[in-house]
This record gives structure tokens, C-alpha cells and sequence, in this order.
């Protein structure tokens, strides 16, 4: 079977950078959203997806502008959303919870956010609907480490072990499902920050 080109392009930097931003439609920074359109230029991507939340939906809106390719809104590619944690800078998050959190994000979830499975649910979701074509999706870190986690196998300590920072752009060589039941596999071809 034959396999695509996936690349995973976290958000350019927004507005109250450094906080627990989830579900928040935090606003991006103007050179948040030039420094996505970069590493997009010499791509090639057929698809171009976004999620829904301003800070990847712009970049993919410059994107799309700048390569003509016409964006889709996916809100399944959304970030995890961080429920009463929600804006806070981790510091301001009592240690031990945090720390249960970071150790397990699924048994300690934040009080009223989602729960790590749950974001890798809807990814899986997204991804599985995804035609075999060369593909860029504007995104956040929490939804990428759960593509690499669906893709990959990767276990949650692994996909934190990655840094993704601001407009870092993780490829992918993704060979699609070969049958009903069956979950496509991926090989990171780089990551370039």
C-alpha cells in the first residue's frame, strides 16, 4: 500500500504565550502567523486542514492565501482543553496536581477538562477520515502528541518527550489502514522547529 506525506504544524505563538491554553480562543501574535506561512511554503500540500481555534485557523487561512490550496475547519484538531486550569500559567496550578497531571493525564485529567484519551479519540477520528494525499494540518502540541501516539505507538510519556514548539513542523510518512478495523501507521521523517 502506498503511503502520504502528513505534516503536523503547531500554531504560531499567541497571545498569553506560556499558559495552560486549551480550549481558549486565544488570539496568535502577527509573527506567529508569518513564521507558520514559512514553514509551510515549500511543502507541496494537496490538503490543508486547521483547527477551528483562531490561532491555527489564521495560520491556515495564510497558508491556504499563499498557496492556493483551499483550507478545511476541523475542530476535532483542536488542543486539549485544560478546564479549571484553563489560562493559568502552570506555576499558578497547585504542584502536586500538575504533576499527577503530566504523570497521568488520563486518571488525573484537570478538574473539568478532558481527559488524554478523549483528545486522542478525536484525533484518531480525524485521522482516519483523511484521504492518502499529501496533507498539512495547523494545529496544537496536545493534538500532534496524540497523533504520534495513534501513528506511531507511542506511549503519553513518549510524545512528551518531543518538543514542539511555536510553528515547529513534525512530518510524518503515514501508510494508510489496510482493513475495516485496523489503525494506519506512521514513520517521523522530521521535525524541524
Amino acid at each position: 500500500m502506498s503511503s502520504f506525506s502528513l505534516y503536523l504544524l503547531r500554531h504560531g505563538e499567541p497571545e498569553g504565550a506560556g499558559r495552560l491554553i486549551g480550549r481558549t480562543d486565544a488570539p496568535p501574535v502577527a509573527t506567529g502567523i508569518a513564521a507558520c506561512a514559512d514553514q509551510a511554503r515549500d511543502l507541496a500540500a494537496e490538503v490543508l486542514i486547521a483547527s477551528d481555534l483562531s490561532r491555527a485557523r489564521l495560520a491556515g487561512e495564510a497558508i491556504g492565501l499563499e498557496t492556493g490550496v483551499p483550507l478545511s475547519i476541523d475542530p476535532r484538531w483542536r488542543e486539549l482543553d485544560f478546564g479549571a486550569w484553563e489560562g493559568m500559567a502552570p506555576g499558578d496550578v497547585e504542584g502536586a496536581a500538575l504533576a499527577r497531571f503530566w504523570d497521568d493525564p488520563d486518571g488525573h485529567a484537570p478538574p473539568g477538562g478532558e481527559r488524554w484519551s478523549a483528545l486522542v479519540d478525536r484525533v484518531s477520528a480525524a485521522i482516519g477520515d483523511l484521504a492518502a494525499r499529501s496533507t498539512l494540518i495547523v494545529t496544537h502540541a496536545g493534538a500532534m502528541r496524540a497523533a504520534v501516539a495513534v501513528l506511531c505507538g507511542f506511549d503519553v510519556r513518549q510524545t512528551w518527550a518531543v518538543d514542539l514548539p511555536y510553528n515547529g513542523l513534525l512530518a510524518l510518512r503515514v501508510w494508510p489502514a489496510e482493513g475495516p478495523g485496523e489503525r494506519p501507521t506512521a514513520q517521523i521523517a522530521g521535525l524541524y522547529p
